[in-house]
């Protein structure tokens, strides 16, 4: 049994980074190793917050040495990615010279439409890096970094969630409703939604909150719109039951490190609508069936006669390339590489 350390600026939250790395934990300790967290905020068996988001101040070098000093390897999630804490970044690249460790990257800071950032993550010999896309895998190998692509893997039998309960709590009858199941910044595209949405005579129930000074424009696109919308998610209800209580999941997103929605619409047997953002590519190439923004007439068509055909050919393949039960197998050989066993 070999002890790992898994490093974040954040981790225990709902945000992409922290529940992947949720997944990562499980799958680590279903293969025998002892796992230990440390983040700069959130939920952690140690919390510095000088790991955290544009924490104030720098961390201390000789305690994040403590705080990593009995790993055998160390995981290190998105901190070399995104230029979201600098100092802690840099500091962590310190204490793991020469030490094995693990950088994985959600998504890198030139991909960001806001980031003048171009620095690559930085090379050791006793570091390996891995990606969740080939398109980061490639734009690294363009910056002198090779890595692995492991994608992100998904529970392809999720709890059933609870229709009637949550439209009821939403306030909706028989109309259809588009679930936006993401934040409203800018990459999220709400106006891609808000068109649709209005084209079907549908509900937009956007479930998460505004973020990043989005707040005013979020109001004016809604005030604009024809669509009827419901934000938030009311109290009682879990994710299932938003998944369960739609009838088409919509992701108008322009850009997505992956973009979890679009697996988890296949996983809860949901038809989805998206926006071709370049990472979607990778993830239809594997033979998935979504329907475009723009394919109102068939998208409505479906909505009035759903295809079980078509959710369970994706359920189909979402099984056979994204399941969870199969990510320890390829941790495995990673681990196996970095001489941990």
């Amino acid at each position: 049994m070999a002890h790992l350390v898994v490093v974040s600026f954040r981790l225990g939250g709902t945000d992409g980074v922290s529940i992947e790395a949720e997944k990562w934990i499980t799958a680590l300790r279903s293969l025998g190793h002892c796992v230990r967290t440390v983040a700069g905020d959130g939920v952690a068996d140690v919390i510095m917050p000088e790991l955290a988001i544009r924490a104030d101040r720098s961390p201390d070098l000789d305690e994040l040495a403590r705080a990593l000093a009995d790993a055998d390897l160390i995981v290190v999630e998105n901190m070399a990615a995104l230029p979201l804490n600098v100092a802690a970044r840099d500091m962590l690249y310190r204490v793991l010279d020469g030490r094995r460790a693990i950088f994985r990257h959600h998504d890198l800071a030139w991909q960001r439409p806001s980031s003048n950032d171009d620095e690559a993550p930085r090379n050791n010999p006793q570091w390996r890096h891995v990606t969740i896309n080939d398109l980061s895998g490639r734009e690294l190998r363009a910056r002198g970094v090779s890595s692995e692509t492991i994608r992100n893997a998904f529970d392809c039998s999720p709890p059933t969630g609870r229709r009637a309960l949550a439209r009821r709590a939403i306030k909706v009858a028989n109309e259809p409703v588009l679930l936006f199941p993401t934040r409203a910044i800018p990459r999220k595209n709400v106006e891609g939604a808000l068109e649709l949405a209005a084209s079907l005579d549908a509900v937009l129930w956007l479930l998460g909150p505004p973020e990043d000074g989005y707040d005013a424009t979020l109001r004016q696109l809604v005030a604009k719109s024809s669509a009827r919308v419901i934000s938030g998610r009311p109290e009682g209800l879990d994710i299932h039951d938003a998944y369960a209580g739609c009838d088409l999941v919509v992701m108008p997103s322009t850009w997505e490190g992956f973009g979890n929605p679009v697996l988890e619409s296949v996983t809860h047997r949901r038809p989805l609508a998206v926006y071709p953002y370049p990472v979607l590519e990778e993830i239809m190439a594997f033979g998935f069936r979504f329907f475009g923004l723009d394919d109102v007439e068939a998208i409505a068509t479906f909505l009035d006669e759903p295809s079980d055909e078509l959710l369970e050919h994706n359920s189909r393949i979402a099984r056979m390339h994204f399941n969870e039960a199969d990510l320890p197998g390829r941790l495995a050989p990673l681990l196996e590489a970095l001489g941990v066993k």
